[in-house]
């Protein structure tokens, strides 16, 4: 797949099965003539445009098979005036949607548009209305979203179709933005309109060359599989260390915060067979101390969502709340791994809204319908790691820990002395055996038993 390549030439890198849909026109309208502004000359723009690509409108649009799972395919063609949005682009767009929902198919957009076109008026404006409720409405039906943006990818496409899809994936170089290159200001940085730019600013969730989008995919196509029968909840991982409990609090806090001790990263790769991250709230924010995405376990889809040790940002809590509630849609369990000291709290956290982030968390877990496991690797820290924790299915490593508060901090609230820190942390009773007799944990887990498999419970 190449810029400004045609809308079925993008098909076929994509896919060689591929059956062509036709929509159901709107009513009372023929498409013929100048349209709906009479605008001189747009009939035989139209007609040079069908000549030069072979289209008669700049969406194609059908059944395909991609790395053996059915999806609805959508391709713009942009060589048919700049892959516009018109009315006859609305009538194949919405029976797209409408054809994903009614086979309850994940729909596939490979998208290449330069926005509304402009010889339809608010004719063609509106067309983004009827995209956004048949996505909409397709969402409320529960199949899976996904975009490709091509060169270009702006205006309306890219506010509907791409940036409005589950899963945004992006060809190296590929001008994305709301604003065209020849509308924007001229002071503009010209990065924040590439796929790389977006990515950086958490718009995008991934910049796939060509050769390996086909695979990417088939990758997300199965990731995002909705299962049939109700999800049971995923396995609890084997614990990555072989330490054994701590004897003080303090030694639980050592431990947990030792540099030397298996982090997300590590407690991923033995988990899943193939990882698909997801990246960014969609507000123009990341945290990379937050790890999310889906996954693919024994032949079963696991959303992720993994704290890597760090402080964790609003951006990281709203990113988490973004991927929980969409596996929660598709009917795939969801596994959080709790490891951070607490949430962000300076003066930026503040200012990008970590209280609303926070409480979109708790609220995505509280939420969901399908089962939700939590496994505590490092430091728990109060509300923070608190946020991404299931209730009722939390369980503890032993080089792992989780407080109301950092036992420094509360003995400094408490105005003890420096030296009063250990006993304190005894008192807070952090520990991860202390963890289930509180009955906030259901388990220590520890690593396999005699290379088993077997998760024995402290």
């Amino acid at each position: 797949m190449t810029d400004r390549m045609g809308a079925r030439a993008a098909i076929a890198a994509l896919t060689a099965d591929f059956e062509e849909l036709t929509e159901t026109a709107t009513p009372g309208h023929d498409g013929a003539g100048d349209g709906p502004l009479s605008w001189a000359g747009y009939a035989d723009s139209r007609a040079r445009a069908a000549a030069r690509t072979g289209e008669e409108e700049s969406v194609v649009h059908g059944l395909a098979s991609v790395g053996g799972r059915r999806c609805v395919l959508i391709s713009f063609e942009f060589g048919f005036l700049g892959g516009s949005l018109g009315q006859r682009t609305g009538d194949r767009l919405e029976a797209a949607y409408e054809a994903a929902r009614t086979r309850a198919l994940p729909l596939v957009s490979l998208i290449a548009t330069g926005g509304s076109r402009m010889q339809e008026g608010m004719v063609a404006l509106t067309q983004l209305q009827r995209v956004a409720r048949a996505s909409a409405r397709l969402r409320a039906a529960g199949p899976a979203q996904l975009a490709v943006l091509r060169d270009p990818t702006t205006g309306g496409g890219w506010a509907t179709l791409g940036a409005g899809a589950d899963v945004i994936l992006a060809l190296p170089g590929a001008q994305v933005g709301f604003a065209g290159s020849r509308v924007r200001p001229p002071d503009a940085d010209p990065h924040a309109y590439t796929a790389e730019g977006q990515l950086a600013a958490g718009q995008i969730d991934a910049v796939v060359p060509p050769d390996e989008l086909p695979e990417t995919v088939a990758h997300w196509l199965r990731a995002l599989h909705a299962p049939d029968s109700p999800a049971l909840p995923a396995p609890v991982p084997d614990a990555l260390s072989a330490t054994g409990l701590p004897v003080t609090g303090w030694d639980a806090v050592r431990q947990a915060r030792s540099p030397s001790r298996p982090r997300a990263e590590a407690y991923l790769d033995a988990y899943f067979d193939h990882r698909l991250p997801l990246g960014g709230d969609r507000c123009g924010g990341t945290d990379p101390g937050l790890l999310c995405g889906f996954g693919r376990r024994g032949g079963r889809s696991v959303a992720y969502v993994a704290q890597c040790g760090t402080a964790t940002r609003p951006a990281g809590y709203r990113t988490a709340a973004r991927v929980i509630r969409l596996a929660d849609r598709l009917g795939v369990p969801v596994l959080t791994l709790i490891d951070t000291p607490g949430a962000a709290n300076d003066a930026e956290a503040e200012r990008t809204g970590a209280g609303a982030a926070i409480a979109g968390a708790f609220a995505a877990i509280a939420e969901a319908r399908v089962p939700v496991t939590t496994l505590v690797i490092g430091e728990g820290g109060s509300g923070g790691a608190l946020a991404l924790a299931a209730p009722g299915n939390t369980h503890v490593t032993r080089d792992s820990y989780f407080s109301v508060i950092a036992p420094e901090l509360a003995a400094a609230i408490l105005k003890r002395a420096p030296d009063q820190v250990h006993a304190t942390a005894d008192q807070l009773r952090l520990r991860p055996q202390d963890l289930v007799e509180l009955g906030f944990a259901r388990s220590v887990v520890g690593p396999p038993r005699d290379g088993t498999g077997d998760l024995p419970r402290e």
